[in-house]
């Protein structure tokens, strides 16, 4: 055995959901800045595991981002290219 003090453990924050508890935002398909904070860039609904969002509200929040897409008030993707990129691999 060596003689190093052992590290401590990684520390890492319970995280809460944003939707429950006192004043918390009602998920609601005509809310587009709501929901846009839960999609990528890329148009992609952000898995509840980086969001910190409950299993109950993140199928509620799908619900609402689809009937959004659905209603034309939100892309279904984003696919605005960069500049530098060409986008169809260089081929004409």
């Amino acid at each position: 055995m060596s003689d190093r003090p052992t590290k401590a453990p990684f520390f890492r924050r319970k995280k809460t959901c944003p939707f429950t508890g006192p004043g918390a935002p009602a998920i609601d398909w005509k809310d587009t800045r709501l929901l846009g904070r839960y999609i990528s860039e890329r148009g992609k609904i952000i898995p509840s595991r980086i969001t910190a969002v409950s299993q109950k509200k993140q199928r509620e929040l799908a619900k609402a981002i689809k009937q959004a897409r659905f209603m034309g008030l939100m892309p279904y993707v984003n696919n605005e290219v960069d500049a530098g990129h060409q986008g169809h691999g260089g081929r004409r």
